[in-house]
């Protein structure tokens, strides 16, 4: 956040105790800027944009189907949706002897099966809530980070013409659930960023920042408990939910120790250890964790759940952990149980699928997913042969430029030490460096889902960066006199700033009109179909 100098609050000058003496007559405070103060403006930004992504997602949300079921991993999750709504809200899985994913994904398509019952649009209706919340979240969140509603937009735009996130929106799958609750929590720890700085400001402006050595208590944080309780959600959705956990837990604390920093609490460090550590385990570690057991409630609850009695059956009464109520320790075999069959899935054990995908292609969307296709009996297209499929390709020209806008963020991280690109990095980096731990697994582009938010969230800080803000009027440009009129002025250099960003959204735009027959199942033809494949690895 920029520096600026204050005045010294007048009760610190009467003599209350101070920090070390300094060099400048008065030391250096973050300015007072807690957050956007456009409030009708950022929320009509907000709402119309929002209204497009839901227009994009519900048009036609019930096609395709296979004759009226399921298409895809839709076949594992719409009935075990339906389990949970018809069956005491627990689900099963003959077809593999036992569930292998949390409960929370398949409760949320429970819900829109509960209001339109089972059909396309019962299984797909809370993905597509869930999709057009995240273009909601990701305009909120920017817009706070860099106290532009424009800058907003732009990351809201990115996200709705974002090839991935719309057809996984439009799918009964479980990547949509996690993606939102993951974006949902990070926008909560930003709020709680402004609110703590406000916070902090306060008792600095009372003259009581120096009453202690370590700085302030920050007092009840209940932006960062809900952020917690949609860690656990989200979690309870897929277990690589847990890695957000730690990054998230650490950038919050990272934020903490800047505030500290900031107001040049006399020890910051021991300050966020006495201060913030515990609340923040409690927060973002502990309720996570008993979220992610609670949502369970309906294997509990149930006397014929998968494992539910293994005690006794599967596992001894006694040993070590004899002390732990049976059910819980039913769970914890049940868990063991999924971790065995996910570690099985390996391309050395013989599991392979013609549209897996490693993570080093998720960058740039290398290797996308195809959903469903089918080239019998389709018409519509004009010709005698026509085909239709629903393809989950990163719309190129934003995923294409994945390296150079993960490089600019590096480097406005650590040179330009900004905080906005560093927080964006966390996300990015918490949902893609863990799958680099076993490439011997059998994985699938849909597992980038929750990068898709963060990609757009980078992207838009870009383009601010591009566009550029003018200097104070007054304010003389830097640099040589003799230099100064080989520089544009500034209106000028705005100008092309705005028309780059301009083209840019442009072009992104025209991608995802383009790409739009192969993202809904349009008939089209064969020739059309090959080219909309761009690359090989497409094919």
């Amino acid at each position: 956040m920029t520096q600026a100098t204050d005045a010294r609050p007048a009760t610190l000058e009467a003599g209350t105790a101070g920090p070390p003496p300094l060099s400048s007559p008065a030391p250096l405070r973050p300015s007072p800027d807690f957050g956007p103060t456009d409030w009708a403006r950022g929320w009509a930004v907000t709402l119309f944009l929002t209204l497009v992504a839901g227009l994009t997602r519900f048009i036609m949300l019930g096609y395709p189907t296979d004759a009226h079921t399921p298409v895809f991993d839709e076949k594992h999750y719409a009935p075990q949706g339906w389990q949970v709504l018809t069956g005491g809200g627990v689900e099963d899985n003959p077809g593999y002897g036992l569930v292998v994913h949390p409960p929370v994904g398949k409760q949320m398509i429970a819900l829109g099966e509960w209001i339109f019952g089972y059909s396309g649009w019962g299984w797909r209706f809370t993905a597509a809530v869930s999709g057009t919340l995240m273009v909601l979240l990701v305009i909120r969140i920017v817009r706070r980070m860099t106290r532009s509603t424009l800058i907003g937009a732009f990351a809201g735009i990115l996200l709705i013409c974002d090839g991935l996130t719309f057809v996984s929106s439009r799918l009964g799958m479980l990547d949509i659930f996690q993606a939102l609750f993951v974006l949902a929590a990070f926008g909560c720890l930003i709020v709680d960023r402004d609110e703590m700085r406000e916070r902090i400001a306060l008792v600095d402006v009372q003259g009581r920042l120096y009453d202690s050595e370590f700085g302030p208590r920050f007092g009840v944080r209940w932006w960062r408990f809900g952020a917690g309780v949609l860690l656990g959600l989200a979690c309870g959705t897929k277990w690589s939910g847990a890695y957000w956990v730690i990054g998230f837990a650490a950038m919050s604390l990272a934020f903490d120790l800047a505030a500290r920093r900031g107001y040049r609490v006399r020890r910051p460090w021991a300050g966020v250890a006495v201060r913030d550590l515990g609340p923040t385990v409690y927060s973002l570690v502990l309720i996570p964790f008993l979220v992610y057991m609670a949502s369970f409630w309906g294997w509990f609850a149930n006397e014929d759940s998968y494992d539910r009695y293994a005690v006794g059956v599967k596992v001894g009464h006694g040993g070590d952990f004899s002390w732990v109520p049976p059910a819980l320790r039913g769970l914890w075999y049940y868990g063991g149980e999924v971790l065995t069959f996910h570690e099985g899935l390996t391309n050395s054990a013989g599991n392979h699928h013609p549209w897996e995908s490693k993570p080093w292609t998720w960058f740039m969307g290398l290797r996308p997913m195809l959903y469903y296709y089918a080239d019998g009996n389709v018409t519509g297209c004009g010709q005698s042969q026509c085909v239709k499929a629903v393809m989950a390709i990163g719309t190129p020209a934003l995923w294409w430029l994945a390296f150079p806008v993960l490089g600019w963020a590096l480097w406005r991280s650590f040179v330009r030490r900004d905080w906005r690109y560093a927080a964006v990095l966390v996300g990015y980096v918490f949902g893609i460096a863990p799958w680099f731990l076993n490439l011997d697994r059998q994985m699938y582009f849909f597992y980038a889902v929750p990068l898709a938010p963060f990609l757009a969230m980078a992207m838009a800080l870009v383009l601010g960066d591009i566009l550029g803000h003018a200097p104070p009027s007054g304010r003389r440009l830097s640099g040589a006199p003799e230099m100064q009129n080989f520089l544009p002025p500034v209106s000028e250099r705005q100008g092309l700033g705005l028309l780059l960003v301009s083209i840019y959204l442009a072009l992104v735009i025209a991608n995802f009109i383009w790409l739009w027959p192969i993202l809904t199942a349009m008939p089209i033809t064969v020739g059309s179909w090959h080219d909309h494949l761009w690359l090989p690895s497409w094919r």
